[in-house]
């Protein structure tokens, strides 16, 4: 594949996952909801990894922050990226027994509600600068 056609595979796969994320919110399944609002992010992330260096693999890594330092990008500010680092944590809280059923008490409709209001503008912010 080309680096265009790699930088279109995490675009059309991170908007799918958005949209699933929405549909999985209103099905009342929350945590699972940022798990995959973190997932989009992770993706969209990961066609401006492509795009701004030289690889066309990007890291097999989760951690949305790391993405984003490694992707040369300065478009986001402070807390911006503190919500990154939020966000990060929704995949490791949703997998692990450990933290699982935690995170499922915190993801009440009203909290998931504000964190997709959020990572759909951080979405948002990411995707036309591509």
């Amino acid at each position: 594949m080309t680096k265009e056609e790699h930088i279109e595979y995490w675009i059309k796969t991170s908007e799918h996952d958005l949209d699933a994320m929405q549909g999985i919110f209103e099905a009342g399944k929350y945590d699972w909801a940022l798990f995959v609002g973190h997932l989009a992010l992770e993706k969209i992330l990961k066609a401006h990894w492509v795009g701004n260096t030289e690889n066309n693999t990007p890291p097999k890594v989760h951690n949305l922050v790391k993405l984003y330092q490694e992707s040369n990008l300065s478009l986001l500010n402070k807390d911006e990226l503190v919500f990154l680092n939020e966000v990060t944590g929704f995949n490791l809280e949703s997998r692990y027994p450990e933290t699982k059923f935690a995170f499922y008490r915190l993801c009440t409709r009203e909290f998931t509600e504000e964190k997709i209001k959020r990572i759909k503008e951080l979405y948002q912010c990411l995707r036309k600068e591509i």
